[in-house]
């Protein structure tokens, strides 16, 4: 290969520190204090405070790569460009410079034989056409003309393509996208994405922060023209390196080749490889950044990846433990890269080797019991033998000539909700089965219906809890916004207490806080006993009684190492960092923590602090539930 993923990092982040730009760090999958959300899902998410007006603590330009999942396309990882976990190139001006410099920039790595040396023929360009409100961007145009792409690979696209708002009321923006020609042979010269999309590639995207639409549906300047861009890394080493797909490069070659060896050749298939590389792969980066295997939220996700990937090597008939030594390549590619990888490197594996010990010991009871509700269902044919090569045959045929059968209902949502209840297995997967027996005997079903009947089962569980816990949040302040921020101040005195009580050994393994509630992960090994519960929940309260004040100063961050502050996840600071402070009316330090906020001022308004449950979340790590009581 010309050039792996890691020159491909390094050379980007060498690239904008020449250009001024401070060098962030990844911020962890899992946000902090964003419950709109399970994970960061593109490189501008840990930022939009300082995107929308914040001073950001280290500089008015950043860049970084950041580690982020997207799970909506999962069902497409296998093919050639969908991944679950990817990094992102990323760059931003919180407003210093704008479309000028950052195309210069972009044009000036990609093509500068100093740099990434793609040759410029090779290159087209998008950028925003014209709507009711705003006109085209013909300065965007003008600026990639004069650095010699020709007008022919130039596209004016609507804003379906060029255009970004997450709302029909917010901050909204035009952007200019770049791409690359994806075949051996050079593209013609009037090729262009508009009519020839199929054939090139994104692989860059400058967006240009530029207005605020209000409800009259008028287009306002925001206070600042910030830029934020994005590159996947997996893409562009692809592109870099002349193949068609991230799974050709080193990323993830020598993990492909590895699960052959494991599974052997005869049995090995390359779209379920894939799916194995990929989710092991992000359930690496997930546990490294503290997501524990669950039933909800992250959990959920993760859990769903793992067995996945688990099933996987089933279908390769390899039923042996074996996904942790996927891992271990994962680790190793990547513990110089993020230090929370190599932070965690047993964790990783001990997460990874119960959850696997966990469902190897029901995928075989699950599909035997898919098999046998399958089987039920179809009453009119007799002495059922699904092993059985020449049965299979005729029923294949027997399905295939009567409209009547080939149309049965034979796999209900109570089967379908039972197979979740008794063995926990995920509905996506157990239409994955469903879809391939189906598949493979010709057999049409209604899977909206299933799907339907299925969740409205579900929310029926759900429905006494939900109107317990809305009847026991009601709340008596409008603003959610100031609710969590007052459970997140919360969390930095809980944390306190617990480290002087507990031991110096305590420290925080995740939080994750809404308007309703605190839950709050950290590192012990043995259950609180009621006293230690009741004094915990006395000392906060008198806290808040106090009541304490809090306020911040900016320090470097070795300045703030040195000195006596408590820090967790330090990887994910700047140079410079926010240290806050808790003092009680005598201005006596409670708690002294880096952190990126937010805070409220005084704990004076807050109410009572109640827990309502003190239990294990994994080895080695506790967590706590907890309301603020009006």
């Amino acid at each position: 290969m010309k050039i792996t993923s890691s020159e491909i990092r390094k050379k980007y982040l060498e690239f904008f520190k020449t250009k001024n730009h401070a060098i962030l760090e990844s911020a962890p999958l899992i946000p902090e204090n964003d419950p709109s959300v399970l994970f960061n899902t593109a490189g501008m998410q840990p930022l939009v405070p300082y995107l929308l007006g914040q001073k950001h603590p280290m500089w008015k330009k950043l860049a970084d790569v950041q580690k982020c999942v997207r799970t909506w396309d999962i069902d497409e990882v296998w093919d050639n460009s969908h991944l679950t976990f990817f990094e992102m190139l990323g760059n931003w001006s919180l407003g210093d410079y704008f479309k000028k410099e950052s195309i210069e920039w972009s044009y000036e790595l990609l093509t500068s034989k100093d740099w990434l040396a793609i040759d410029s023929t090779w290159l087209a360009v998008t950028v925003f056409e014209w709507d009711e409100s705003t006109p085209r961007d013909d300065f965007s145009a003008w600026v990639w003309e004069s650095l010699w792409i020709p007008k022919s690979r130039i596209s004016y696209m609507w804003a379906d393509d060029n255009w970004w708002a997450a709302w029909p009321t917010w901050p909204c923006w035009p952007d200019t996208e770049i791409f690359y020609w994806v075949w051996e042979w050079e593209p013609k010269a009037d090729s262009n994405v508009k009519n020839d999309e199929k054939n090139w590639m994104e692989i860059w995207n400058n967006v240009f922060m530029e207005y605020n639409r209000l409800p009259d549906w008028k287009l306002v300047n925001l206070p600042a023209q910030n830029v934020d861009t994005g590159m996947w890394l997996e893409r562009i080493t692809a592109t870099l390196n002349w193949v068609k797909s991230v799974y050709e490069t080193d990323i993830f070659a020598d993990v492909l080749t590895k699960i052959k060896e494991i599974v052997g050749t005869p049995n090995y298939n390359e779209r379920w490889a894939r799916i194995i590389a990929d989710h092991l792969r992000a359930a690496t980066h997930m546990i490294a950044d503290w997501a524990i295997p669950k039933n909800v939220d992250q959990g959920y996700v993760l859990r769903r990846l793992i067995r996945r990937a688990i099933r996987e090597f089933f279908k390769m008939n390899y039923e042996k433990p074996v996904i942790s030594e996927i891992a271990k390549m994962y680790i190793t590619k990547f513990e110089d890269v993020y230090i929370s990888v190599k932070t965690n490197k047993s964790k990783i594996i001990d997460e990874l080797n119960k959850e696997e010990e966990k469902f190897g010991k029901t995928i075989k009871n699950w599909i035997k019991e898919f098999e046998k509700k399958f089987k039920i269902g179809i009453k009119w044919w007799p002495d059922w033998n699904y092993e059985d090569i020449e049965y299979r045959k005729k029923l294949k045929g027997f399905l295939e000539n009567s409209e009547k059968n080939k149309k049965t209902s034979f796999f209900s949502w109570k089967d379908m909700f039972h197979l979740f209840d008794t063995y926990w297995f995920p509905l996506e997967m157990t239409l994955e089965l469903l879809e391939e027996k189906s598949n493979e005997l010709n057999i049409e079903y209604n899977k909206n219906s299933i799907i339907e009947e299925f969740e409205e089962e579900f929310k029926k569980h759900q429905e006494l809890s939900k109107a317990w816990a809305e009847q026991k949040f009601k709340w008596w302040l409008a603003d959610t916004g100031e609710i969590t921020t007052a459970y997140h101040t919360v969390t930095h005195i809980m944390l306190e207490w617990l480290s002087r009580i507990l031991g110096e050994h305590v420290s925080q393994a995740g939080s994750n806080i809404t308007a309703e509630r605190i839950r709050f992960d950290f590192t012990h090994w043995d259950r609180m006993t009621d006293e230690q519960i009741a004094k915990l929940e006395k000392f906060v309260n008198e806290m808040i009684v106090a009541p304490c004040t809090i306020v911040f100063k900016e320090t470097s961050k070795d300045e703030a190492k040195n000195s006596w502050v408590r820090w967790v996840f330090w990887e994910r600071y700047p140079d410079i960092v926010k240290v806050y402070t808790i003092t009680d009316p005598s201005w006596k330090i409670v708690s002294q923590e880096l952190c990126w906020g937010p805070h409220i001022e005084s704990t004076e308004w807050i109410g009572k602090f109640k827990i309502l449950k003190e239990e294990s979340s994994s080895a080695w790590v506790r967590r706590i539930k907890a309301i603020l009581e009006k």
